[in-house]
């Protein structure tokens, strides 16, 4: 039987917790029994209506994309932690930046977009004249998507209640439960992400690009950034680091991939730590 990968409470004090709040419009309306006129319905307790577009979904595909980058960013550094992320402190410098980076990015399509936005609108309801009256009674002014569109994150630090004298409180306030399963949330992570590179990257190649050691390094990179949590993340990250140590430090259009990467792959996927 696996012993269990618990974190000690004291983590606390080398992370800290982040929350992003990337808020994103649909450009979607409910549809209204109006909407069809005298066509006859289910009933409401049977069946409920669906929504309409009111602007055409390309025109914000850039704000889920620039969502993902934000969450990948979180991903690559932290690991998933009250409903945020939990960072190293001496990371957040640079996270901030790239947060930055992307929210500079977001604002910026932001006011693209609704520079455009009323054009859009007339331009997707000509598209679907058969549809125009139902489209033109749901669109809404620029200023409602404005407020619509947001992208902002708080960093904070997370203290247990030492100082509260009810035990009882203390024992139930969840916090403990919560660090306790860093160590197995940070595993777990690594594993899913070491599977999902051994399938798209490595397996069945006798050989790949150079990029395809980005995968290895992001993981062998978080570890190190969060040794902290669990005394187990050293071994693993020494078995990372043994990979990478053996391949070339040319940068070779192609590398071949050699039994003991394979194997190191293999085990950081599927070992029960």
């Amino acid at each position: 039987m696996d012993t269990p990968i618990l974190s000690d409470i004291r983590v606390l004090d080398n992370i800290l917790a982040v929350n992003l709040n990337v808020t994103l419009w649909s450009a979607r309306r409910k549809l209204n029994l109006e909407d069809f006129g005298s066509v006859d319905l289910p009933p409401e307790d049977l069946a409920s209506l669906g929504s309409k577009r009111i602007a055409p979904p390309e025109s914000l595909r850039i704000f889920g994309t620039l969502k993902a980058r934000a969450f990948a960013l979180l991903d690559r550094h932290g690991i998933r932690f009250l409903g945020g992320w939990a960072v190293p402190e001496d990371k957040a410098t640079e996270i901030v930046q790239e947060l930055t980076v992307i929210r500079n990015e977001f604002f910026a399509c932001k006011e693209v977009f609704l520079a455009e936005y009323d054009g859009l609108v007339r331009d997707w309801i000509a598209k679907h004249a058969d549809w125009a009256n139902i489209l033109a009674n749901a669109t809404v002014g620029s200023d409602y998507v404005r407020a619509r569109l947001g992208f902002a994150w708080q960093f904070y630090k997370v203290a247990p209640l030492l100082g509260n004298p009810d035990a009882a409180t203390m024992a139930a306030s969840g916090l403990y439960e919560e660090v306790e399963q860093l160590g197995a949330a940070l595993f777990t992570e690594i594993a899913k992400s070491a599977d999902e590179t051994w399938r798209k990257v490595y397996a069945g190649r006798t050989e790949v690009t150079h990029k395809a050691l980005s995968p290895l390094r992001t993981m062998y990179q978080k570890l190190m950034g969060l040794t902290f949590v669990e005394p187990h993340v050293a071994p693993v990250a020494e078995i990372l680091e043994m990979a990478l140590s053996r391949l070339p430090r040319t940068r070779l259009k192609r590398l071949l991939v050699e039994p003991l990467e394979i194997e190191v792959m293999k085990e950081v996927a599927a070992r029960k730590w």
